[in-house]
């Protein structure tokens, strides 16, 4: 593992040392943590606008919503009927 600095302001330092103290862990593994949780969602945001983008450059027919919406309430109309029957 590779050490790092990174310059912060005092009032986030102590926030990250009071959330860290907290939660039990590490100023360092605190940091850690929120640097992949921060990285992970970057990355997630980057799939939903690949996602959105590839539907605005080839839309989805309209029939295919009608479709999926029928089959989802036949699914749903069937879960019910498990849970109640």
């Amino acid at each position: 593992m590779k050490v790092i600095q990174v310059p912060m302001d005092e009032a986030l330092l102590r926030a990250v040392t009071r959330t860290a103290k907290a939660r039990r862990a590490t100023r360092a593994a605190f940091i850690r943590k929120a640097c992949q949780e921060y990285l992970h969602r970057l990355e997630e945001e980057e799939l939903d606008r690949k996602y959105v983008e590839g539907y605005r450059r080839k839309p989805e027919k309209p029939v295919w919503g009608e479709v999926g919406s029928k089959m989802a309430a036949e699914v749903l109309a069937q879960e019910d009927w498990d849970e109640t029957g």
